[in-house]
């Protein structure tokens, strides 16, 4: 079992998109909520940096134990978090784009009998390291498109 194609191309290119998206907004637009109670435009882009760490994290955890066991992750629990959100987009992107490198590298080197290791997530069970980067992508996917509606509802609006 290699990694299927579909999984490396997204993860090398779908991130790339973000910055297209938010083309043309200054950081007012970009860090203003457009409905209250949620996320900005910026706080989607701190949670997408910050989510691809834990990614790394729970990924290593996956290779260096067995069926390790995760919650949920919610940004709100993570006191790190916080730190994220000090930073501009502009940080943001890069820092995606940084440590999207390495998730590349570090999946691109795995043996099969590493990419059939599993951890189990609270909420869908044992998922295999492909699962996760599937489920890592469609997460991402997820914030992309709020953050595309929330882009061209800030545009609309002008």
């Amino acid at each position: 079992m290699n990694i299927p194609v579909s999984i490396i191309e997204r993860l090398i290119t779908q991130h790339l998109s973000l910055q297209s998206i938010i083309a043309g907004l200054g950081n007012e637009q970009i860090s203003n909520r457009v409905v209250p109670d949620k996320w900005s435009i910026r706080e989607n882009i701190a949670h997408l940096a910050r989510y691809q760490v834990i990614f790394l994290e729970r990924l290593n955890k996956i290779l260096d134990t067995d069926n390790p066991v995760f919650e949920a992750y919610q940004a709100e629990k993570d006191p790190e978090f916080e730190k994220w959100l000090k930073k501009d987009h502009i940080q943001l992107l890069g820092e995606i784009n940084r440590e999207r490198d390495l998730i590349v590298d570090q999946l691109t080197k795995l043996t099969e009998k590493e990419l059939e290791r599993a951890g189990v997530h609270s909420k869908f069970g044992s998922l295999t390291v492909l699962d996760w980067a599937e489920f890592f992508l469609l997460h991402e996917a997820h914030h992309m498109f709020t953050i595309f509606r929330l882009a061209h509802s800030v545009k609309h609006a002008n």
